[in-house]
């Protein structure tokens, strides 16, 4: 589980406006959801087939089987499953009511939709569901404690380096002199020889992603990102540490999964893991945004 969501599609006449609006109302969706949307469209085989080389990991592939050039979408399928050995989710569609075969290709993760009467609204929401339905397979809720684990991993090592680069550019004894105080003074029992490191990457591995955010903070100007990073705590650290420790359970009559903080706090379930991935993306964008001002 990731916070992107990436598409590919193919269609020859992906350029015009009935395509255009689906594509913008699958990213609407997907943005909702909370997640980074990229749709990289492709209008024949050959794009197709470069643009999958380029990147090769996708959530989803859509494709129209009548292609131009005299190429059709089951030479997409035939080049994912055959030549690739590839597994991602695909959905197929053709306004041809004459493509007989193309039933065939209705299993194995594959979605084939008849277009009827040029009725794009309707495929526009059969590819929402079948979007929404890989969302579920893979938004169980024990994979999100892993996404939530490794973004949030994601977002220490962007703290480290953001504070380095503030470090370096300040006092910088001044600085480090105060972290190891601060650090001492919450730690003196159990980490005495903080005064014997030295180097800016040692030292700020040693004190911990709490720590790092808190020296953040403390050598950051007031104004919006400040204000943002005040919430870093709350929304990313705390929750990241009450996730790990929590208990998976079981609603009873459901069936549904959920864990659950074990000082019995509010469960993580599907609507909080929603929340949860809103928080990552919304700071990740902040400390993005921070790195590029400090160059």
């Amino acid at each position: 589980m990731k916070l992107n969501y990436d598409i590919l599609w193919v269609d020859d006449r992906i350029k015009e406006r009935p395509f255009q609006r689906i594509i913008n109302e699958t990213k609407e969706f997907l943005l909702d959801q909370y997640f980074n949307c990229n749709i990289i469209e492709a209008e024949d085989f050959n794009e197709f087939k470069e643009k999958f080389s380029a990147q090769k990991e996708f959530d989803i592939i859509i494709t129209d089987y009548s292609l131009n050039e005299g190429t059709f979408g089951n030479q997409v399928i035939d080049f994912i499953r055959d030549s690739q050995h590839n597994f991602t989710e695909i959905f197929f569609y053709s306004a041809n009511n004459n493509v007989k075969e193309i039933k065939l290709f209705s299993n194995n993760r594959i979605t084939f939709y008849q277009l009827t009467g040029g009725d794009y609204k309707e495929l526009e929401n059969e590819i929402i569901e079948v979007i929404n339905q890989t969302i579920k397979k893979f938004q169980h809720i024990v994979a999100m404690r892993g996404m939530i684990m490794n973004e949030t991993s994601s977002l220490d090592v962007e703290f480290h380096n953001i504070l380095k680069t503030v470090i370096s550019r300040g006092e910088t004894e001044d600085i480090l002199n105060l972290i190891k105080d601060k650090y001492k003074k919450s730690n003196l029992d159990f980490n005495s020889n903080i005064e014997s490191v030295k180097e800016i990457d040692d030292i700020l591995l040693k004190i911990g992603s709490t720590h790092r955010w808190r020296a953040l903070i403390r050598n950051l100007p007031k104004g919006d990102v400040l204000n943002i990073l005040n919430e870093y705590e709350k929304e990313v650290i705390k929750v990241r540490n009450d996730f790990a420790h929590a208990e998976l359970k079981t609603e009873e009559g459901t069936g549904i999964q959920y864990f659950e903080d074990k000082k019995g706090g509010k469960p993580f379930n599907d609507e909080a893991c929603k929340i949860i991935r809103k928080n990552i993306i919304k700071h990740k964008n902040n400390l993005d945004n921070l790195q590029s001002e400090l160059g």
